[in-house]
């Protein structure tokens, strides 16, 4: 079969003009980056009073490392719904250079599925990843620089700062670091160390803002560490956010592009899924809504990560409604995978091990009936699945009586959509929807937490040591009790452990430490070894990327 590569050579790509007059925009509303890329002035647009288009929000099942094509499926439903004479659009989120050196590899969709230009959106695109990471530095560099004037005295404990460093690539040596050795001229010397820029609480306030104003108030709000008196220091305090506006500025604005089929896309902002709440910036959603009439947007990981933090924090912004219909993707290889099978056995066919792993599904299933949204669970299709194992999927999805549609996006494009764009449309034209938060905001943080983890995990108890919980009550007690908590585990496991597969049940939560996002606004919980800093792995995918002599980009998948 062909690659991406070889595929997408295949299309001809539009002009980027000819792609934004499908959504009604002006050629003078663009700011070009070449001819197949462009950034929307997005204040031409705020504030209209229009009707607005349905929100499609796409999740999955927990991810393997068989992976699950939740990108592809987003692409290939839009351009689905463009076939069917809709006017749609897609809202995706920016790849970010570590995984896509790292791990993962590129983020924009495969197969037949794709969108375009995709070697420039998987490296550097319109520079949005690279202001973000200036402006989370500007603000560490003037702590570090407020330290060497002020000394012990000042405003800041040189003990008591949380805000690190960032860049855009995987680099575990730089988890931790000593900064200001080597004599008075070179700063107070201290601990500290790097995240990865999608992990940054700047990468979750520019998703977040509702425009420039809202952008500026909430980096002012960013929480950076403690004053010799103990009390809580904010950015505003070092008067930073006016600069690191300025170094946003441009960034705020949503990026356009287009899918192999010629349907729109929007792709603005990329947070982590675990750290941060793992979705596009609400800009480029609400923009879509308003100049389409269906928006298809992804959110990362399975429904226990992205979903319920894009219900629970993004739709509690007020800047964008609940989705009107939810897609949940799976895949067979996926469910043998949740069903004790090895992974490199996930192709032969296993209707016991298929069986077995679909509780994993059951619990994602009950996820989206708890927040009370129409879905219909997308059997993304590999060449390897049989007509046995379909069947079997489809009737087990029948026995819970939920809506179930076979994709096959990635080897068909938007034809291979169209079963499960009809079935979208039904679900939210016949479905009940009636849409809930998981808890209040006026309960307590710990409420929160339990929350999530029992209704949403499975857990049967939380745990955590009693300075972690000192550390969520002092949080409360500065004012901060009635924010959302947006939990960070691992993605692979309905629970906090990589190695519990499938359902795990009667098992305790452990919250191993808490920090706050003021500016951001919610609460970051860890449970279990997150790293936010990857490493790169054994053999990463950096080592398969290179250049011809023409200057093509190759190995980028």
């Amino acid at each position: 079969m062909l690659d991406d590569m070889e595929i997408a050579k295949k299309f001809k790509m539009r002009p980027i003009e000819e792609i934004a007059e499908k959504l009604g925009i002006k050629a003078r509303d663009l700011e070009k980056y070449g001819k197949y890329k462009a950034k929307i002035s997005s204040e031409r647009f705020v504030g209209r009073e229009k009707k607005r288009g349905k929100l499609i929000m796409v999740t999955a099942m927990s991810p393997t490392p068989a992976g699950e094509g939740k990108t592809t499926t987003s692409i290939g439903l839009a351009d689905a719904l463009s076939l069917l004479g809709k006017k749609a659009a897609a809202a995706l989120r920016e790849p970010s250079l570590g995984p896509v050196f790292g791990m993962k590899g590129g983020a924009t969709g495969g197969g037949f599925a794709q969108v375009m230009p995709r070697d420039e959106i998987n490296l550097h695109f319109t520079g949005d990843i690279h202001a973000v990471t200036a402006a989370h530095n500007l603000l560490a560099a003037m702590v570090d620089n407020r330290l060497h004037f002020d000394g012990a005295s000042g405003l800041l404990d040189c003990r008591r700062i949380s805000w690190k460093r960032v860049m855009d690539m995987d680099d575990r040596v730089l988890r931790e670091v000593v900064v200001g050795i080597g004599g008075p001229l070179r700063g107070i010397a201290r601990e500290t160390g790097f995240d990865i820029t999608a992990a940054s609480e700047v990468m979750a306030i520019l998703c977040l803002a509702d425009d420039l104003k809202d952008l500026k108030d909430k980096l002012g709000n960013i929480f950076i560490g403690y004053s010799p008196e103990k009390k809580p220091v904010f950015a505003r305090g070092l008067k930073a956010e006016g600069s690191m506006t300025a170094l946003l500025s441009e960034a705020l604005k949503p990026n356009l592009v287009q899918t192999l089929e010629g349907t729109p896309v929007l792709i603005h902002g990329g947070p982590f899924a675990n750290i941060a709440h793992g979705t596009n910036s609400v800009i480029s959603t609400r923009m879509a809504l308003y100049l389409t009439d269906f928006v298809v947007t992804e959110a990362g990981f399975g429904s226990d990560l992205g979903a319920e933090k894009f219900f629970d924090i993004v739709v509690r912004t007020g800047h964008i409604p609940p989705p009107d219909a939810c897609v949940l993707v799976a895949t067979i290889r996926a469910l043998k995978f949740h069903g004790g099978v090895k992974l490199d056995e996930v192709n032969q066919e296993n209707i016991e091990a298929l069986e077995k792993g679909f509780e994993n599904l059951q619990k994602h299933i009950e996820n989206l009936r708890t927040f009370g949204v129409p879905f219909v669970i997308a059997l993304n299709k590999f060449h390897v699945d049989t007509e046995a194992e379909i069947e079997k999927i489809k009737d087990l999805c029948r026995r819970e009586r939920v809506r179930i549609a076979l994709s096959e996006v990635f080897g068909k494009g938007g034809k291979g959509g169209l079963e499960l764009a009809k079935e979208v449309l039904k679900a939210m034209e016949e479905d009940e929807s009636n849409f809930q938060f998981l808890y209040p905001l006026e309960i307590p943080i710990l409420d929160k937490i339990e929350a999530v983890a029992k209704k949403i995990y499975g857990a049967s108890s939380v745990a955590m040591e009693g300075k972690i919980r000192r550390r969520i009550l002092r949080i409360e007690r500065e004012g901060f009790g009635n924010l959302p908590v947006c939990i960070a585990k691992t993605q692979y496991s309905l629970s906090a452990d990589n190695e519990a597969l499938g359902r795990p049940r009667d098992f305790t939560l452990i919250v191993t430490d808490a920090s706050l996002s003021s500016g951001a606004g919610f609460v970051v919980v860890y449970c279990g070894d997150i790293m936010t800093m990857p490493g790169l792995p054994k053999l990463p995918s950096a080592e398969k990327v290179d250049v011809t002599d023409e200057g093509e980009i190759t190995g980028l998948s």
